[in-house]
């Protein structure tokens, strides 16, 4: 790759890392669901007029939208209220690249191989070590709905796959449609119309900053560079610089909001890092598993398999170019 387009492929995953602290802070402001429905609501709008509508049938981009934006962002905006740190939360989120492989082996039939299973056992360990560290340290419950966030991202990972979207700026501004209703009658329902009432009314320029950076900055600009430098280049070339993600994500935390990175969160990241390394080398390897054409977000936070998912690649022509 090009030294410039190396340069905006660290600053993506950087974007998405520090999109997790963004998050910590807008929930300082909003109840979670309601900090949800506004980040898909400015991210789909006025965007959607601007791009064309992915060939793709609709009933694809309902359930992605279902998938990923209620259940994985609300279970992960929840989780990071209830407690779970945000570096944390970039982390562990990463384990998505192991049900993104378990479920692609359940419904797609794609073989894990000796290799991906190693890869995921490994993963899985960082994951006990970090719920071992959250649950002397916090409240397990978050770490748990962050883990559900995971494996929510996985179904809408599997899914994208089937869908086989060919741009992911486009494909992500219109499941970016669906969310926003069914998470603001959650949010009415589960938050209360006092609560999001409050939370708009005493809307000042760090609860609009925080909705601005993770619907424009981290999700239209991250999409749109990452989709560039997969025009451009193999996937195999691009994914791997998702594993920079979570490295941003706790670096970021630790000094912008002070969270400590204790002994077990360095294991916890160089197991789960390495597990999912190992997943996603032996998906390109064998070329048939979700995580070798499917590099995501979201990961970091960024959204589904057009998106840098720390787990692995997809073909430039390919559908699932997240």
């Amino acid at each position: 790759m090009r030294p410039l387009h190396c340069a905006l492929a660290v600053l993506v995953t950087a974007v998405w890392g520090v999109n997790f602290v963004v998050i910590d802070i807008g929930l300082r402001h909003f109840p979670p669901l309601l900090f949800s429905a506004l980040r898909f609501l400015v991210a789909a709008l006025p965007a959607v007029f601007l791009v064309r509508r992915p060939g793709v049938a609709l009933r694809w981009i309902v359930a992605v939208g279902l998938a990923l934006g209620v259940a994985k962002f609300g279970l992960l905006f929840i989780g990071m209220r209830a407690g779970m740190p945000a570096g944390l939360s970039s982390l562990v989120l990463q384990v998505q690249a192991v049900f993104t492989a378990v479920f692609a082996a359940a419904f797609l039939h794609e073989r894990l191989g000796r290799v991906r299973l190693t890869g995921m056992a490994v993963a899985l360990a960082g994951i006990a070590v970090a719920g071992a560290g959250q649950g002397s340290a916090g409240p397990l419950g978050g770490f748990l709905l962050v883990v559900a966030a995971a494996a929510a991202w996985g179904v809408s990972n599997v899914l994208t796959r089937k869908a086989a979207p060919p741009d992911a700026l486009s494909w992500m501004v219109w499941v970016s449609l669906v969310p926003p209703l069914p998470l603001a009658v959650l949010s009415l329902l589960f938050e209360g119309p006092a609560a999001d009432l409050a939370a708009l009314r005493s809307l000042d320029l760090g609860g609009l900053g925080a909705v601005c950076f993770v619907a424009w900055v981290a999700t239209l600009f991250g999409f749109a560079a990452w989709g560039f430098l997969l025009r451009h280049y193999d996937a195999s070339a691009v994914a791997p610089f998702s594993l920079l993600v979570p490295v941003f994500g706790m670096t970021s935390a630790a000094v912008l909001l002070g969270e400590r990175i204790t002994a077990p969160d360095a294991l916890a990241a160089a197991l789960l890092i390495g597990g999912v390394t190992l997943v996603s080398l032996a998906g390109r390897r064998g070329g048939r598993g979700v995580a070798a054409r499917a590099p995501a977000a979201a990961a970091a936070e960024a959204p589904p398999d057009v998106s840098p998912a720390a787990s692995g690649a997809a073909p430039k022509s390919s559908a699932a170019a997240r």
